[in-house]
């Protein structure tokens, strides 16, 4: 999944790229700002992988804005205004889409973001742990030392090996960063380290010295995943 963040002036273009955003399956959105400044605090918090970002904004533009970023998200630039095109592809941006954007366009730009992030991706040694914001703390927790993750509220309650942390965030944000090959959802409220599983009794999953549910709509994807490995 692609965490994406939108940052347009316009109610109207945002809402635009939050519907084409929840109707693709590999995207996921973090957030919608009006400017530059609640994105920053956005930014600071969340992993974001994908900035849609208009270039003219009020008090800060999109181009100046995307040049004080020290840690640069992939980026498509939104505009009415063919003539800051040259400036956005100077900066590596991904794409650039024109108002009012059609569905289609945006299908070709997502793809490229995914070429580009898949070709990265392919670069860089594979990554073996997840990095976890509680108590005003950013802890490296390896993926072999969850357990499980558990919905809570505003919260997702990790229970690692040793400790338990309160994570900000939500389930389905920590699922965009946990490896699909070896975590899998058995209920809206659990996710499952599986190579951490004992049994499966009924309708919970033994998990250390804990079981947890499986919902009726999750059990038959939760079996696949297990029995595949």
């Amino acid at each position: 999944m692609i965490r994406c963040l939108i940052i347009d002036d316009e109610p109207l273009s945002r809402n635009v790229l939050k519907t084409f955003t929840n109707d693709h399956p590999d995207l996921t959105l973090v957030g919608e700002c009006k400017d530059a400044f609640a994105a920053m605090e956005i930014l600071a918090n969340e992993t974001v992988d994908l900035l849609f970002l208009d270039i003219n904004m009020p008090k800060l533009s999109g181009i100046n804005f995307y040049k004080s970023l020290n840690q640069k998200p992939e980026v498509i630039f939104t505009t009415a205004y063919p003539e800051f095109a040259v400036e956005g592809f100077e900066l590596s941006a991904v794409d650039y889409l024109m108002k009012p954007i059609a569905f289609e366009r945006f299908v070709q730009a997502i793809n490229k973001v995914k070429t580009k992030l898949s070709t990265t991706k392919t670069q860089d040694p594979e990554q073996d742990y997840i990095l976890l914001k509680a108590d005003k703390k950013m802890y490296r927790t390896p993926f072999e030392n969850i357990l499980y993750c558990e919905a809570l509220g505003d919260y997702v309650k990790v229970h690692l090996v040793d400790r338990t942390l309160i994570v900000t965030t939500t389930m389905k944000g920590i699922l965009t960063d946990l490896p699909d090959d070896q975590f899998v959802r058995t209920h809206k409220s659990y996710i499952i380290n599986k190579t951490k599983f004992e049994y499966i009794e009924g309708n919970q999953i033994k998990i250390g010295e804990h079981m947890v549910a499986i919902g009726q709509s999750y059990r038959e994807r939760v079996l696949s995943a297990l029995s595949n490995g």
